[in-house]
């Protein structure tokens, strides 16, 4: 088999992959469409979604759960795509928005934003993906520039350790500026940083649909500027790229997209370590197919933490970052132990 015919291959299964995925994925939806306290079957979901629904089915559909759908189908698609761009420039499979410190940032500036205007409500929320992202840019700065060396540029293996180093102190003052909201305030908070999609309407879609539409076709643009990571900062150069450029270029971007996310969804980890892993073992490691894999993956995961929180112990619900900790967490040792036995 020559270098064409494997190419090809490798497409073709790239390709099927996603048509499963859009399968599994639509299927999820549905189920969270008729998920809830109040319950709508596949039928009069589809009678709704072509305007024969009753005005309660609308309201239910179309205020409350599509909003919320959406958003943890851009949400997933955000954090899928900036752990693989995070796990490539690093070089490191255990890089996550979560780990290196960037959720913790966006965090920071969701308190600082809470703290001015003590509301997610209304078209003031069009600004908090603007103030997390100024949060996560200070902590990836604060991290990159620890973690630079003048002779070797930007270390991988130090960016991790100070990642977790910075995301332990960030989250500490974090913890401490929400101790000073008023209760109401406090109780959003708390429930944003344990990663929850409650009460999410179509003003925080638009707030993140741009991000996403913008950054994840520019991460994909760039994908062949991860394969030359993989190969070493030595052979990258050689190749004509400026390593240090073209790594802070993708961070920034990662950082974007994680932040983007985190400000709707909340806090929630190990989305962007799973993802990838899994898409590099079904496409392999060339981020031309690995990306919209991670992407999907990313997407499913998200729907199903919303979608089994909110089904489990009902009427009460649990948040979606809690389900995503119960099975990340796992899985995190499982490659930990994979990547040192």
């Amino acid at each position: 088999m020559d270098i064409q015919q494997l190419q090809d291959r490798k497409q073709r299964r790239a390709l099927w992959m996603m048509i499963v995925m859009v399968v599994v994925a639509m299927m999820i939806v549905l189920i969270s469409l008729n998920t809830g306290s109040i319950r709508l079957s596949p039928l009069r979901v589809m009678w709704t979604w072509l305007g024969q629904g009753s005005k309660i089915e609308n309201l239910i559909m179309f205020q409350y759960r599509l909003p919320r759908i959406v958003i943890t189908i851009l949400a997933g698609m955000g954090l899928g795509v900036a752990g693989a761009v995070l796990q490539g420039v690093s070089r490191n499979s255990l890089a996550d928005p979560g780990i290196l410190g960037i959720n913790a940032g966006a965090g920071f500036g969701l308190i600082i934003f809470v703290s001015f205007f003590r509301t997610m409500e209304g078209s003031i929320a069009l600004l908090i993906p603007l103030f997390t992202f100024g949060g996560g840019v200070l902590i990836a700065c604060i991290i990159f520039m620890l973690s630079y060396d003048r002779q070797r540029g930007l270390l991988p293996i130090r960016l991790i350790l100070v990642g977790i180093a910075v995301a332990a102190g960030i989250s500490a003052i974090t913890l401490l500026l929400s101790l000073k909201l008023d209760p109401d305030t406090y109780a959003f908070a708390a429930t944003w940083l344990a990663g929850s999609v409650w009460g999410r309407d179509w003003i925080h879609v638009w707030s993140l649909l741009p991000w996403i539409i913008i950054l994840v076709p520019w991460v994909y643009l760039l994908s062949r500027t991860l394969d030359m990571f993989v190969l070493g900062d030595e052979i990258t150069t050689s190749l004509g790229n400026s390593t240090t450029k073209s790594r802070l270029v993708l961070l920034l971007l990662a950082v974007g997209l994680a932040c983007a996310s985190v400000s709707m969804v909340g806090s929630i980890g190990f989305i962007g370590l799973i993802a990838p892993h899994i898409a590099r073992q079904l496409v392999g490691a060339r981020h031309q197919y690995m990306i919209p894999v991670a992407a999907m993956i990313g997407m499913i995961i998200m729907l199903s933490a919303d979608t089994i929180g909110r089904s489990i112990f009902q009427p009460n619900f649990v948040p979606a970052g809690v389900v995503v900790a119960l099975i990340g967490g796992p899985y995190f040792i499982y490659i930990l132990f994979k990547k040192t036995v």
